[in-house]
Parts: C-alpha cells; sequence; structure tokens
C-alpha cells in the first residue's frame, strides 16, 4: 500500500525503517528514505505506523 502518494513511500519501506531505526517521527522516518513529507496528508497515517512497529517491537 501507498502510505505518501508524493514521495512514492509505501507501506513496507516505513515499517523497515521504523523497525530498524526506532524512529518514533514521521519527518525522521521520511528523511531517512531521503525525502520530506510535501502536502502532510500522509502524516497521521505514518504516524500510526511507526506507533504499531514501535508496540510490536
Amino acid at each position: 500500500m501507498v502510505v505518501c502518494v508524493c514521495n512514492a513511500i509505501r507501506e513496507r519501506d516505513l515499517r523497515d525503517v521504523a523497525r530498524d531505526g526506532q524512529f518514533r517521527c514521521a519527518k525522521a522516518a521520511y528523511a531517512q528514505l531521503g525525502r520530506k513529507p510535501k502536502c502532510g496528508q500522509c502524516l497521521p497515517f505514518a504516524r500510526n505506523i511507526i506507533s504499531d512497529v514501535a508496540a510490536t517491537a
């Protein structure tokens, strides 16, 4: 599933970065992927994914 259309970030990519880097912030995870939020509509969903990964870690 695509999380961020502007940056073509997939849920799988975001989960991998969150799991490997232990990021709690969506912007930091995006930076790890070499991107930054553009329109910001994806940030709440990205935060939920990162929280989910942190809860299961």
